[in-house]
């Protein structure tokens, strides 16, 4: 069980707990790419209390300007086709923050960001947690909630997932979660171990931490 009060990460605001949970997951001198890094709320404080060599992609103008104005290195770009630019096995930790479920293509980002980062940090909001089920089952409406507030007709969220379908499609790609965070409103809870049915119900948001599989090169060995 981790306690809410050692979460407090610099300036980064109390609702994106999952930012707080990651900023505390970065060892000192990493180097990070910050994929769709906003206006730079978790970069600045790797930058800054971490001293990691931070490196940001930001689709928005406004999210750059304001990570230019804070001296972040963020540039424009577009997760779903720019992330073939970076060199493989560039950064020590490659991080998506709610943003895989607004990607076009979710398959082909994970490929990509296991190819540029040895170690990959992804949150995503759960749509199998138990508030989104029963507002499903009795109001027969999208449900929201803290992490799914938007409206439907006005979400960036295309590809909303479970976290048990998540991590389908990360041992697809062929990564491996090394350890996961599931967030709810009462707590907060680390574990090594998969995630369960449990998990999947009682979860808000999840936030794992993924590298890719090590392969057996003597099994492969004829």
């Amino acid at each position: 069980m981790i306690d809410h009060r050692a979460l407090a990460a610099g300036n980064i605001s109390s609702n994106r707990l999952d930012l707080q949970l990651i900023a505390n997951m970065i060892p000192e001198g990493s180097r990070v790419l910050d994929i769709g890094c906003g206006s730079g709320e978790l970069l600045s404080i790797l930058v800054s209390d971490r001293q990691v060599s931070g490196h940001g992609l930001e689709l928005s103008q406004s999210g750059v300007n304001a990570c230019v104005t804070k001296g972040l290195s963020v540039v424009q770009g577009d997760a779903d086709r720019d992330l073939s630019y970076y060199p493989s096995d560039g950064f020590d930790f490659v991080i998506l923050s709610q943003t895989l479920q607004a990607t076009q293509h979710p398959q082909e980002v994970l490929q990509e960001m296991a190819r540029i980062g040895k170690k990959l940090i992804i949150s995503i909001p759960n749509f199998g947690y138990w508030r989104v089920r029963l507002d499903l089952l009795l109001k027969g409406r999208m449900p929201k909630t803290q992490t799914l507030h938007a409206q439907w007709y006005n979400t960036a969220n295309i590809h909303l997932c479970t976290l048990l379908d998540f991590v389908d499609l990360a041992q697809l790609v062929g990564l491996e979660v090394q350890s996961h965070i599931t967030v709810n409103k009462w707590r907060v809870r680390q574990s090594n171990g998969q995630i369960s049915a449990l998990d999947n119900l009682r979860s808000e948001l999840g936030v794992f931490v993924l590298s890719p599989k090590q392969i057996d090169k003597t099994k492969q060995a004829v």
